[in-house]
């Protein structure tokens, strides 16, 4: 997962902001076929892909992350398993995605590696994103900064956050919730480094939404 910040580390050319594919909770049937799909459109078209499921137990999930996996590896898009630190483990992910009480970014880090990407949310907190960072976070995120129909929240954010957090600290931000290509801009502009998109993909037709995200994120 490459960043602005990173590419200002290393002396590169900055990178414009980046698409967060999340997945719906249903990725059966012709799924696979869909994340395609998404991540060809325009391109190398997302730098991270989340597998996000809920009720599901470890064998059945490990079997669907498969093909999923495959897809993003082919792809060179990075494989994020949402709140399951010991299902990443199991099929190899890339990393894993922390929710407040879905375990502390130290112990998900002895037990994934070095190499891990490990991304924890902090809602609208200044605080607990500095204590993510302080645990080893990858990446934080903030959200929701819209309504959002793929899952509730109480925290509302507004763009001045990624702002503040881009000028003044390394580790990148990702914006969530409620973001859509129509809405993404301030975001975008605020300094976002990755834009994590669900509902506003998957509920219609992938590659033109996907397209359409790129095409504000380089407007920008």
């Amino acid at each position: 997962m490459s960043t602005n910040r990173q590419a200002r580390d290393t002396g590169l050319p900055m990178t414009d902001c980046q698409l967060y594919l999340i997945s719906p909770l249903d990725v059966s049937g012709n799924f696979p076929e869909r994340l395609e799909r998404a991540l060809t459109a325009g391109g190398r078209a997302a730098t991270a892909f989340q597998l996000r499921l809920k009720g599901v137990d470890q064998h059945e999930a490990a079997g669907l992350a498969g093909p999923l996996q495959e897809i993003c590896a082919a792809h060179e898009t990075a494989f994020i398993v949402n709140d399951d630190v010991s299902l990443a483990k199991r099929i190899g992910a890339d990393g894993v995605h922390l929710g407040q009480g879905d375990g502390d970014p130290k112990e998900a880090r002895e037990i994934l590696g070095r190499e891990a990407q490990i991304g924890v949310t902090c809602h609208a907190s200044r605080h607990l994103a500095m204590e993510a960072g302080e645990a080893g976070a990858d990446y934080v995120a903030f959200g929701a900064f819209y309504p959002s129909t793929t899952k509730e929240s109480e925290h509302c954010p507004e763009p001045e956050l990624l702002e503040w957090w881009s000028g003044i600290f390394e580790i990148p931000c990702v914006a969530i919730g409620g973001i859509t290509p129509q809405n993404c801009t301030p975001l975008v502009s605020a300094g976002a480094d990755f834009l994590a998109v669900s509902g506003a993909v998957w509920s219609g037709d992938e590659a033109e939404a996907v397209s359409a995200f790129l095409e504000q994120i380089r407007a920008g």
